[in-house]
Parts: structure tokens; sequence; C-alpha cells
């Protein structure tokens, strides 16, 4: 016989196992957090932004042919700028103890869409050495560049700060903490309904007739009667050895 669940029987089922689904949530949400406000390490991010273009000082339109040539440019300049070249000559002017590789993890270049536009990003767990970094980096590629293509057409639009507030791009806590709570209720949800698979003992006539497969017929109802309460019938008189006994 095809077994069909309902939609009632399910959500009896999420009711059922509530106290399970929110002691699975619970917990989940509580780890996430302590693993985000003291386990995880904070980390902040600098950046600055650099323009690639033909800069002349007597020149005050530019040419379109000169603009989509240096839009063509913008991945090589974003090559250069993550390459040891220019990180090796970064570590050893900031002096630090750093491998031009685990510096070349710590930097995201991206441009701009349909821009010259070039944005050096740097994450670093000091907010300080951070944006020293982004600055020393764009420092560097600036006049290097002038060396290894021939071409001096960077500059500097914003350098890289410290804000007043330091405020962490990770671990995100709040945001953290939230996953953790849907994915606690779909955890618990799933181990609800395991639990209720995995149960096989009757409860009701329901499962009886579920895996007998035959009507039910009649029931016996449990009586229970209160303390002190009469049941309505006389108690039986019985002999035993000569004496009666009962009221």
């Amino acid at each position: 016989m095809e077994e069909k669940v309902s939609l009632r029987e399910l959500i009896g089922t999420l009711r059922k196992h509530l106290k399970l689904m929110l002691f699975i949530t619970f917990m989940a949400a509580l780890t996430s957090g302590i693993i985000s406000y003291f386990v995880l390490t904070p980390v902040y991010q600098a950046s600055t932004q650099l323009l690639i273009n033909q800069a002349n000082a007597e020149k005050q339109i530019y040419s379109p042919v000169e603009v989509q040539a240096n839009l063509q440019l913008i991945n090589t300049y974003n090559v250069i700028i993550k390459s040891p070249v220019i990180l090796e000559k970064a570590v050893g002017h900031l002096k630090l103890d750093l491998t031009a590789e685990q510096l070349n993890d710590k930097i995201t270049v991206q441009s701009e869409q349909d821009s010259q536009v070039v944005n050096v990003f740097v994450r670093d767990t000091n907010p300080k050495r951070a944006a020293s970094i982004a600055n020393e980096v764009a420092a560097v590629f600036q006049t290097e560049i002038v060396k290894i293509m021939n071409v001096d057409n960077v500059s500097i639009l914003a350098k890289a700060n410290v804000p007043e507030k330091k405020k962490p791009v990770k671990p995100r806590p709040l945001l953290n903490i939230a996953i953790t709570i849907m994915l606690g209720l779909m955890t618990g949800a799933g181990a609800a309904f395991l639990r209720e698979y995995l149960d096989n003992t009757i409860k009701d006539e329901q499962d009886v007739e579920r895996l007998l497969d035959l009507p039910m017929l009649g029931s016996v109802a449990v009586i229970t009667v209160k303390e002190g309460a009469s049941t309505g019938l006389e108690e039986n008189k019985t002999a035993f050895g000569g004496e009666t006994i009962g009221s």
C-alpha cells in the first residue's frame, strides 16, 4: 500500500520535535558566536586607487584610440602590480616579515568596468599595516612601471588611510550567526523527520491501521479515577476462611 504523507502530518512532526529543533539551532548559533567573537582573528581592509592614462600636461582632449589602448592594457597592469618585481621591493621598503608570495595572498587588484581606474585592496590583521602596504605597493608600481613598460602613465587617485572606527571585513559575527540559525533550523528539521522515520512504535489506532492494513473496529479507553471518588460499582463480598472480606 502506498503511503502518503499530508502537510498536516509534516507540520505535526515539526511541532512534536520543536524542542529538538530549537536546541540544535541554539547550540549552532552559540557555537558560531563564540568562534566569530573569540576564536577568529579580525581582518581589516585598506584600498588605494590608481589611474592609468596617457598623462600629458599640455594635452586637454584624450583620443578615443588612446583610451581604448589603455583599457586593453589594464589586465597587464593588474598582473604587474602583484608580480614579485613590485612586491619584493614593497616588502623591503616596509621591512615586512613576509615573502612576496605571502604578500601576494593579501592583495586583490580589481579594475572598474570600462574604466582606467584600478583599485588595490589589502587585507591584514593590522589596519595600519594594511594601509601602509596598499600605499607602498601603489608607490612602487608607479615608479617601476616606467622601467618595465617604458611609460609614465600611472597616477595615484586616493591613498589608503586608517579610519577612526576600525571595522573588520571579516569575520562578520552577526552574518555568521544568522546563517548558522538558518542552517540549524534546517538541520533540526532533518533530525526531526529522521527521528520520526526511525520510530516504529505503535502510538494510536492510525498506526495500527497503517501497519496491518485492516479497519479499526474499536478501542479500549483508559479510565482514570481520582482518589476518593466513587466508581459507581459495588464491591463484591468474598468469603475466605469463614470470614467476609469487603464492605
